[in-house]
């Protein structure tokens, strides 16, 4: 039996066909299934931010419990609420909660509290835009008909977005303004050794109390954030590296904090750099950077450690065991993915 050119031509046709459709499939599959991964994570990231809404929501109930002792006992008992609620529930005990933190009189808390508050409900606005976020990149392929006839979602559940009100506010007469937001890029600048640069700082405001940080700074208007970590090596250190050269961004963090007589809220974005080491020139620094920048440090984990056992802080928190990441994002030649930390 023999078979014609056209025969073969159209046999040849079909397999081609199959073969794209089978490919397509299975690209799309597993699209599908790094889009689910992704929405399981970002759940689980707005459950931690939730979680601790509830926390810092609880400790505002206990401070204001002498002055209005009903609307303490309600915050305290919706935060458990919050806690214990399941996914079905979850949104309209959030709602009632945020409606209850909407109410708090924000005069009668401490400026830190006041701080914590709003990192905390920082934290869930901008963990609920990933999840919702991811949510709609999953149920945009999910839905789509050939995506459906194929079924190559399997069985797994539709994704369902999360909505909560947003309070809007400001920080009342506690003395800090509303906070502003700025994107920041930071980089963890790592000698041989392991040591990273680490610079010492305070509040203008409360000299006595200082931290330690690594190098970086806000994001000017129209500025890339690897532009950005450029330059603030340069105004902070002196030394002059090319953008190539930054490994990152590797993890990404949201604090807000109390700076200068206003409420900051940073958007972190960390690279990673390897150089030699050297001894940092600070002649860039801003007016402001000379009033609270006082001293700089290479150090080890160790060193990290001895500090903050000493009462000054070091950001990010657990730097000294996030180095080897820093590190191992250096070696490597695949792009690290961001990831967040505290």
């Amino acid at each position: 039996m023999t078979f014609s050119a056209l025969t073969i031509l159209i046999i040849a046709l079909v397999a081609a066909a199959i073969f794209l459709l089978g490919l397509w499939a299975y690209s799309t599959a597993n699209r599908l299934d790094r889009l689910h991964v992704r929405s399981d994570q970002a759940w689980q990231a707005l459950e931690a931010a939730l979680g601790r809404r509830a926390v810092v929501a609880r400790t505002v109930a206990t401070a204001t419990a002498g002055t209005r002792a009903d609307e303490s006992k309600r915050l305290t008992a919706l935060a458990g609420q919050a806690e214990r609620a399941d996914r079905s529930e979850r949104e309209s005990v959030e709602n009632a909660l945020s409606a209850a933190l909407s109410t708090v009189d924000i005069e009668t808390l401490r400026p830190q509290m006041v701080a914590e508050l709003a990192d905390a409900e920082a934290r869930v606005l901008i963990a609920r835009r990933f999840h919702n976020d991811a949510v709609r990149d999953t149920l945009a392929l999910r839905t789509r008909r050939s995506v459906r006839v194929l079924h190559l979602g399997g069985t797994a559940p539709l994704p369902t977005y999360f909505e909560i009100a947003e309070r809007i506010g400001s920080t009342g007469g506690s003395g800090l303004g509303p906070a502003a937001n700025r994107t920041s890029a930071r980089v963890v600048m790592l000698a041989a050794d392991g040591a990273v640069l680490l610079l010492r700082g305070h509040d203008p405001q409360i000299p006595d109390s200082s931290f330690w940080f690594t190098v970086g700074g806000g994001v000017e208007p129209g500025e890339s954030l690897r532009a950005a970590a450029v330059r603030e090596i340069a105004e902070e250190t002196g030394r002059t590296v090319e953008p190539g050269s930054l490994r990152g961004p590797m993890w990404r963090r949201v604090a807000v904090f109390p700076f200068d007589g206003e409420l900051i809220r940073s958007e972190e974005l960390f690279y990673a750099l390897e150089v030699p080491r050297f001894e940092p020139s600070h002649g860039g620094f801003t007016d402001l950077e000379k009033r609270a920048i006082t001293g700089h440090k290479w150090c080890l984990p160790a060193d990290i450690d001895a500090l903050v056992a000493a009462g000054e802080p070091v950001y990010p928190q657990d730097l000294g065991v996030l180095l080897d990441e820093a590190r191992s994002a250096i070696d490597t030649l695949v792009q690290p993915e961001v990831r967040s930390i505290r």
